[in-house]
């Protein structure tokens, strides 16, 4: 597939896009199992013991919980991307820019206040993480700038950005400085002391940012000028191609992620080793194997109907909504939990990561609780995201909407 493949014809002018519901079905599927690692963090007993994706120490149920959820990050910024287009398409860009700007100094401001809060419970924010949502902001503010270049030019930074990324592995910044920092900010996951709190960054921007400048691409297929047909091949074709890449890419075992697989003591835990792949930052196969399917969902899920789909799709229109949700719903029942189990509510106030917490250390449940602690909490917030939905549908005039 090359660059003109995704161009908008030059004498087709971009005044109109078409919403398809297959967009937010795939969204909606990824919030929910988005609430799945969030819960095995705060509740699975051997979240708190060791990584997941150890093959040391990990079994393969434990190792495939987490590792479906690497699906969620990359599909919400290249989806985000792809809105963005949507949004251009129908207003131009100068109100794109404008919205851009404003939703992603919205979003920082979410992740160091609302959104760190729920994580930690810690009035003292003594711990800001930069995760998805300062991916998230940091995007939108680079593609608000990118969209007034050339259609081509965007497509190209991006394929370079998330294909060529890797090159600068071994580049490694140390210490405290501000050089560090930069560095890690840009590529290298890491985390810094300051006087009032400690910054950990684990969402470098250089990929995400080409992820969603691939992602604002990708939406001229999208235009309603654009045959359905013709972007159900064209999403076959990029999916099949994705996929493919991974496997020879990940064969070869040169280059496209940082860490190598590796023969291990069976035949099945040697195919988890083959899929482990890097998330911190997400590597090119991590992008691949993750982007590569959602591409294939979408291109034969535009007719997917019945009322299982449009839940999801509810689900998808309202993410900022239901990721916040989500977060104070899991841990304020975590802490219930923890509490009923002999431990305190200052047990799950944290100045960690929750899984580092030494406190929690012989807290937690089974993998099969956990899950059912999964599905309670998708189920519990799903009223609360239709009624939400429903009041987005019905109120568009409402401009603030648009950033909640």
């Amino acid at each position: 597939m090359n660059a003109t493949t995704l161009t908008p014809p030059a004498t087709v002018p971009i005044t109109k896009s078409i919403r398809i519901e297959s967009i937010d079905l795939l969204r909606g599927i990824v919030m929910v199992i988005m609430a799945l690692d969030h819960v095995r963090d705060y509740f699975h007993a051997d979240a708190f013991l060791f990584n997941p994706v150890n093959l040391e120490k990990t079994t393969v149920a434990i190792f495939f919980t987490r590792w479906i959820t690497h699906f969620c990050a990359p599909v919400f910024v290249f989806l985000a991307g792809t809105s963005a287009f949507m949004v251009g398409s129908r207003k131009g860009k100068k109100e794109l820019t404008a919205f851009l700007l404003k939703r992603g100094i919205w979003l920082i401001v979410l992740e160091f206040t609302v959104i760190n809060f729920a994580w930690f419970f810690n009035i003292h924010f003594s711990l800001m993480a930069l995760t998805v949502i300062w991916a998230l902001a940091l995007g939108m503010i680079t593609l608000s700038a990118f969209i007034h270049l050339p259609f081509k030019a965007i497509l190209i930074t991006g394929i370079i950005l998330v294909f060529g990324h890797n090159l600068l592995d071994g580049i490694h910044v140390t210490g405290q400085g501000a050089d560090a920092l930069a560095w890690s900010l840009l590529h290298e996951q890491g985390g810094f002391t300051f006087s009032f709190t400690f910054l950990y960054v684990g969402y470098p921007i250089i990929p995400w940012a080409g992820t969603m400048l691939l992602g604002y691409c990708f939406g001229s297929l999208y235009l309603s000028s654009f045959d359905a047909q013709r972007r159900k091949k064209i999403l076959t074709y990029l999916g099949g191609g994705a996929i493919i890449l991974f496997v020879v890419l990940r064969l070869i075992n040169v280059y496209g992620d940082p860490n190598p697989w590796s023969t291990q003591k069976n035949g099945i835990f040697t195919f988890l080793s083959f899929m482990n792949v890097t998330k911190y930052p997400p590597s090119l196969l991590y992008l691949l194997i993750t982007l590569g399917p959602a591409m294939l969902f979408l291109s034969i899920s535009e007719n997917f109907k019945g009322k299982f789909s449009l839940a999801l799709i509810s689900l998808g229109r309202v993410p900022m909504f239901y990721y916040i949700l989500h977060l104070y719903l899991i841990h304020i029942i975590a802490v219930i939990a923890a509490m009923s189990t002999g431990y305190t509510f200052s047990d799950m106030t944290f100045n960690t990561w929750v899984t580092d917490s030494p406190a929690l250390k012989g807290y937690g449940f089974s993998l099969g609780v956990t899950y059912l602690v999964w599905i309670g909490v998708v189920l519990a917030l799903y009223p609360l995201c239709k009624w939400y939905d429903t009041y987005k549908l019905n109120h568009r005039e409402k401009w603030w909407l648009s950033y909640l």
